[in-house]
């Protein structure tokens, strides 16, 4: 009986500890030459988190727009990188999304235009 209890005591603290976390995405790299953004949040070893992908769209948008272009898309899919571990696993994940920026950018280059001008 006493192990049905600490087995059941147990099960609960692991489901308290794994509550929904909202995550937000920040900019953490990118090109503007190559017109890329990554964004990325973190995420805790019991945390199951909820992501708002259209406010990573949003940040991708504006880093874009701030380079000349006129939107984002994302690649597709999202990697993830151990940033903590500890002897019990992975305490911390940081898992980053990458985007393309679309539409007629900057991309970093000059328009440089020659004139031609007649000297007497």
């Amino acid at each position: 009986m006493k192990k049905i209890l600490v087995a059941g005591a147990c099960v609960g603290l692991l489901a308290l500890a794994a509550c929904a976390t909202a995550k937000t995405y920040t900019a953490t790299g990118g090109s503007r030459a190559d017109g890329t953004v990554r964004l990325s949040y973190e995420v805790g070893m019991f945390e199951a988190p909820t992501v708002d992908e259209a406010q990573g769209l949003k940040v991708a948008q504006q880093r874009c727009a701030t380079w000349g272009y006129s939107g984002a898309e994302a690649f597709g899919g999202t990697t993830s990188q151990c940033t903590a571990m500890t002897s019990s696993g992975c305490m911390t994940t940081l898992i980053t999304k990458e985007y393309q920026c679309t539409g007629n950018g900057a991309g970093g280059t000059a328009d440089i235009r020659m004139t031609r001008r007649d000297t007497l």
